[in-house]
């Protein structure tokens, strides 16, 4: 069972800051999705093969044409900073 603390737990491993009405909200959540794990737990699925997918896999691609670049300057148009024919960067080595 997922208790109050474990529920500040996982909030604080995530970054989250959570009222007192979302940790109960969020703990009953929780509680209601292991409980229906549990539940899977007790189906036979011996006779089931291991899947990665339950659906075939399909990569939907384009083909590749060639054409011509983005201009220069139409690319640096809307850089925050930009200087000559480059993006300017905030310096991050010291």
């Amino acid at each position: 069972m997922i208790t109050r603390d474990d529920v500040h737990h996982i909030a604080r491993l995530s970054r989250l800051s959570l009222s007192e009405t979302e940790t109960a909200t969020y703990g009953d959540q929780l509680n209601a999705i292991i409980a229906y794990v549990e539940q899977l737990n007790n189906l036979d699925t011996g006779d089931v093969e291991p899947t990665s997918h339950v659906i075939p896999l399909k990569n939907v691609t384009r083909v590749d044409s060639i054409r011509p670049p983005l201009p220069r300057e139409e690319a640096l148009r809307n850089a925050p900073d930009a200087t000559g024919r480059f993006y300017r960067v905030p310096k991050i080595i010291e």
